[in-house]
């Protein structure tokens, strides 16, 4: 009971709404309302995401294209059955290509998106996290004017040198504590997403390649008959 209420002194919402709309003011500043949607929206997978699981599933269904390529064709690409909606719409990609150009084009045009829409997500947490101790120090730089303004009532000193502290305080934990874990996590499971349906899309460009590409045999000449 004596820990939690010493816990307890640490809470303050004057301080704790200061540093944390502060911070959020400053972030929303620099990203627009997809951009903000993004970054809530990573909220799913940061908890819920399995890439090591999603990769194996992925190179399940890529070996199931490839037997259908070979033993039919890509035009049979998308008849696979699999929970992975980025190889759902590849494998409908691949079934509707007209020319291996086109699809690896539609390949680096997805990637690269995908690798975008990352990194607006990550940039958000990014900035938070560094944005967040300044809103400490602003917090603490308030707590300190109002202090000193108060150094005639010594019973009135104890609110501005809490909120001096605590905003100080409140800026290290949003930053260190949620908002660097969160980009971080974030970083690594772009780069692994990405890695695996890059090895994936290889495979399908190789498909596209071997069966778009083929040159067709050129035919025999035929010979003239001397008159």
């Amino acid at each position: 009971m004596a820990m939690l209420e010493k816990l307890a002194q640490l809470a303050d919402f004057t301080s704790f709404l200061l540093v944390f709309a502060g911070t959020m003011l400053v972030v929303l500043s620099r990203f627009d309302r997809a951009g903000l949607s993004r970054a809530f929206a990573a909220f799913g997978p940061l908890f819920s995401a399995a890439p090591e699981q999603d990769e194996i599933a992925a190179m399940r269904a890529v070996r199931l294209i490839e037997r259908i390529a070979e033993a039919r064709s890509i035009a049979c690409a998308d008849r696979v059955e699999t929970a992975q909606r980025f190889l759902r719409l590849a494998a409908r990609r691949l079934s509707d290509a007209t020319s291996a150009a086109a699809f690896t084009r539609w390949v680096e045009e997805e990637l690269e998106d995908r690798r975008r829409r990352h990194a607006i997500a990550i940039d958000f947490w990014t900035m938070a996290a560094e944005t967040a101790p300044a809103m400490g120090m602003i917090g603490t730089i308030i707590g300190l004017v109002f202090m000193f303004a108060a150094m005639d009532d010594a019973a009135a000193i104890g609110g501005p040198m809490a909120l001096a502290m605590l905003t100080t305080l409140y800026g290290i934990i949003i930053a260190n504590l949620i908002a660097l874990p969160i980009a971080r996590r974030l970083e690594r499971l772009s780069a692994h997403e990405l890695a695996w349906q890059r090895r994936a899309l290889d495979h399908l460009e190789t498909l596209a390649v071997a069966e778009l590409e083929a040159k067709p045999v050129a035919p025999v000449p035929k010979l003239r008959v001397a008159q």
